[in-house]
């Protein structure tokens, strides 16, 4: 196991499935409690056309996913409040039209895509130190407005009447957490990509909620259960040559089932 340290790549695949976990482990329990995966989803899938943008403009993909996630996050969080358009028919257009503009720019792009994959289907094997730096940043972005906003978003979260009546702004907090949402996709990307980014939104704060029904103690739960099937998942997909991504999202898949089973 001591062996896995001398490899700069399998020393960043660590650190990014940690980053990783705390981003998750956050924002992911929101959105559990809050009921809005579908909508996480929609984000998530609308951030192809970011990487769109990114191949034709010749530049890395991950910086122009971050505007067009938070563009996506809030014209669907604005749609669904603002006018009377359903959140699935919302949700339904921003991704179709999304991932329509992602496949015009690719094809605008000159030449191959050679790393389209990754962005798809996530490699945490080849997260490069720039790309650590980003999600560094983003995880204390992420950090501090929960952390600056926790009351508001717990009151939110579970009872947006009762926050009303104390006077909470109830739209703002909503969008700001659709953007935690978007800035959270940005930070997974690389690790399962945007195809089962919401495996990994949704997985650790589902078994989490199993044990607690306490917003913060089911965050650090969550946390920690994310780091530890993102690191194993590292670890078997380095010693048996198979998809990091899926590898994951296939043993957190497990550990519900397990915890499950253990409550039922």
């Amino acid at each position: 196991m001591t062996e896995l340290w001398q490899y700069e790549f399998m020393r960043h695949a660590l650190a990014a499935a940690v980053l990783a976990s705390i981003a998750c482990g956050l924002v992911g329990v929101l959105v559990v409690v809050k009921k809005i995966v579908s909508i996480s989803g929609g984000i998530a899938h609308s951030a192809f056309g970011g990487i769109g943008l990114g191949y034709l403009l010749k530049i890395d993909p991950l910086l122009t996913v971050l505007p067009f996630s938070l563009l996506a996050a809030g014209g669907i969080g604005l749609l669904t409040r603002k006018t009377k358009i359903p959140e699935d028919t919302a949700i339904g257009i921003f991704w179709t039209v999304c991932v329509a503009l992602g496949v015009i720019f690719i094809g605008l792009t000159p030449g191959y895509a050679p790393d389209l994959f990754s962005y798809l289907f996530g490699n945490i094997l080849t997260v490069p130190a720039s790309d650590l730096y980003l999600m560094a940043v983003l995880d204390a972005v992420i950090i501090f407005l929960v952390v600056f906003c926790y009351r508001g978003f717990l009151a939110v979260s579970f009872d947006e009447e009762y926050a009303e009546v104390l006077n909470l702004p109830v739209t703002f907090l909503y969008l700001l957490l659709l953007g935690l949402v978007a800035l959270t996709v940005v930070v997974l990307m690389k690790i399962v990509g945007i195809i089962l980014v919401m495996a990994l939104l949704t997985l650790p704060a589902a078994i989490a909620r199993t044990f607690t029904a306490n917003l913060r103690k089911m965050m650090i739960l969550a946390i920690l259960e994310g780091i530890f099937f993102t690191v194993a998942g590292v670890i078997f997909s380095y010693y048996f040559n198979l998809a990091s991504g899926a590898l994951i999202v296939l043993f957190l898949g497990a550990g519900f089932v397990l915890v499950q089973g253990i409550h039922f």
